[in-house]
């Protein structure tokens, strides 16, 4: 399948596993890709399957509420002024 049958793969696997609405599931896969999560399926054409699909939407599910550390890393201790 194409990159983009597999997001849309990931997104049915949310609506259906989650009982998300599909506005709710495209924000969590549009999320995912633009923090690189889908960056390898771009380029390899093997990784893009239904079942890594459904294996994708359970990680991205875990991870929709969870900090990301990254974010805040090189801040200045010292408050801003």
């Amino acid at each position: 399948m194409t990159y983009e049958e597999y997001l849309d793969e990931v997104t049915t696997v949310l609506t259906e596993k989650y009982d998300l609405i599909d506005a709710a599931a495209i924000k969590h896969v549009m999320r995912a890709q633009a923090a690189d999560f889908f960056t390898l399926h771009d380029d390899h054409a093997e990784l893009r399957t239904k079942e890594n699909a459904a294996l994708d939407a359970v990680k991205i599910f875990e991870q929709r509420n969870k900090s990301r550390p990254e974010a805040f890393h090189g801040r200045s201790k010292t408050p801003v002024k």
